[in-house]
């Protein structure tokens, strides 16, 4: 059997336009001679390829490892809950059930969430959606806690969320029905934070939306403009946490009897609010005050750990992974990457699975990520996952390995040009080194991506100027198979998208493919 080596360059597209492109101002000299001397090929990154409604949607690193992990194309995210609001199902679970009976009770209804159409972690639509079945069904009260984004959407159109959601709730309020934005801050900021990496955004979350504590405002739109003013060149999410006040008290602390619904579909920054929610013993943070609320998810954020405990919409069943075809033919398996990707390498390419398949066949590696604004230190821990890397594949113990450089992707959402050529510069020195140590011990390389980012990292607006861009591309990204001692032809056809990696690794590693995947790139 063959070795082979995946490295996925997470946020590493291939631009269309030029514009904002850091990937091709870098000095990469290693990225550059694979793609002039490998046989390569463009892979659909985002849209329809990787399960998402349709082609305007950008994809991200849930859903891209999902579909290299599975080599299929399931029903993801935004186009899962669309598909329950559309059929109307989200609103005859057993949770919807639950919900609409504590409120009718006197229970207010606090919607919690990413304030933005990006529909990465969210969708502002499913919210409206929800809010209008809400007081169509008889709940009288309804408090928005807003997370503004910034980053899959211009880095500065919080107010445009904003004023359309006020519009919605002043078409929705009357004498039966009373709702308002309570609370907010930005999505860096407060409440999203992922991986366990700092908790105390989640504590700090936990203050703004449950408490009622925090700086008070009458409005979302008065504490954006202060903010702003307060902070020059800010962006949408890095803006502090805010509470709305109303009549002198905070318009939505919780109380008993209250329903919560976290209304973000992605699970990796929707994990840790919802254990401060459910957990009984929660060593975390004192969360002080507790009221005791009926929580829900808008998903099942981890299928393992049953996080939350209650959810208005079944995620899919993810069947027939590349992992679980591996470790039924003994195939030994390595995954690594610092903190901001490991769940990427792992709990998402094993089909949103927690655990392992296997613990005799399979093994993970988790590199502490810094906590610190990653265009301060935009090298991550490359170099670290290098060092490991090249450990692992020396001692010759393992027939797949895969890993996730995080650095376009984590770096590119911070906007820092600069810092994204520095972090492309300092991954292209990774590969010269992992490229060395394959031809030593005879490893099949192969090099792709999840998404774009660090290829398209200016836009234009809408009044025509240049602008900042934090977002995902709509851009393809690679795919390059290295080995110095064979050829392996890529068939020259279009169309080809994340889908198609795993069973292409099969090949590669001399096994033959599920035959329920997508089809293998190979000739």
């Amino acid at each position: 059997m063959n070795k082979v080596l995946l490295v996925v360059m997470d946020g590493v597209g291939i631009s269309k336009t030029g514009l904002g492109d850091a990937v091709t101002a870098a000095n990469t000299p290693t990225l550059d001679w694979l793609r002039e001397n490998c046989p390569h090929t463009r892979l659909k990154a985002h849209g329809t390829a990787v399960g998402l409604p349709s082609d305007d949607d950008m994809g991200n690193s849930e859903v891209g490892h999902n579909a290299l992990g599975c080599g299929q194309v399931y029903s993801q995210g935004a186009k899962l809950v669309n598909e329950s609001i559309e059929s109307g199902k989200i609103y005859t679970s057993e949770t919807w059930a639950q919900i609409k009976e504590t409120c009718r009770k006197g229970g207010t209804l606090h919607f919690i969430g990413l304030l933005s159409d990006g529909n990465v972690h969210s969708n502002i639509s499913h919210l409206f959606a929800m809010l209008s079945e809400a007081k169509k069904e008889g709940i009288g009260e309804a408090r928005v806690h807003i997370l503004l984004d910034g980053r899959d959407v211009p880095a500065t159109s919080a107010l445009t969320y904003v004023d359309a959601l006020e519009a919605k709730l002043a078409e929705l309020n009357d004498g039966s029905f009373n709702a308002c934005i309570a609370s907010g801050g930005g999505r860096m900021k407060v409440t999203m934070d992922r991986y366990k990496a700092d908790w105390n955004m989640v504590k700090l979350g936990w203050q703004t939306h449950v408490c009622g504590e925090g700086r008070k405002f009458a409005s979302a739109k008065e504490a954006i403009e202060t903010f702003r003013a307060e902070n020059p060149g800010i962006i949408d999410q890095d803006l502090p946490a805010f509470v709305i006040e109303k009549d002198g008290a905070p318009a939505g602390k919780m109380k008993d009897g209250d329903a919560v619904i976290l209304y973000n579909f992605r699970g990796d920054r929707a994990i840790e609010l919802s254990m401060a929610f459910d957990d009984d013993d929660f060593p975390y943070f004192d969360r002080g005050y507790r009221p005791n609320v009926i929580y829900a998810g808008m998903l099942e954020y981890d299928g393992d750990l049953k996080i939350p405990k209650r959810y208005l919409v079944n995620p899919p069943e993810i069947k027939h992974t590349l992992s679980e075809y591996l470790v039924e033919r003994g195939v030994r398996q390595y995954a690594v990457s610092e903190t901001q990707k490991y769940g990427h390498v792992t709990y998402f390419w094993n089909g949103n699975r927690s655990g392992k398949f296997s613990d005799t066949l399979e093994t993970f590696k988790e590199i502490p990520s810094d906590k610190v604004s990653f265009d301060q230190r935009p090298w991550m821990k490359c170099a670290e996952i290098t060092d490991d890397l090249i450990n692992v594949i020396r001692s010759g113990e393992y027939d797949f390995i895969r890993c996730n450089f995080p650095n376009g992707d984590m770096v590119g959402h911070t906007g820092n040009y600069d810092a994204v050529v520095c972090s492309m510069e300092a991954l292209d020195l990774c590969l010269a080194r992992i490229k060395a140590v394959c031809d030593e011990c005879g490893v099949i390389l192969a090099v792709t991506a999840d998404h774009g980012n660090a290829d398209e990292m200016l836009e234009m607006n809408k009044k025509g100027k240049l602008q900042v861009r934090t977002a995902h591309s709509l851009n393809p990204v690679p795919f390059i198979i290295y080995d110095k001692n064979a050829r392996h032809e890529i068939k020259d056809k279009d169309g080809f998208g994340l889908s198609n990696v795993a069973a292409t690794v099969a090949g590669l590693l001399g096994l033959e493919p599920d035959p329920v995947w997508c089809e293998s790139m190979l000739k």
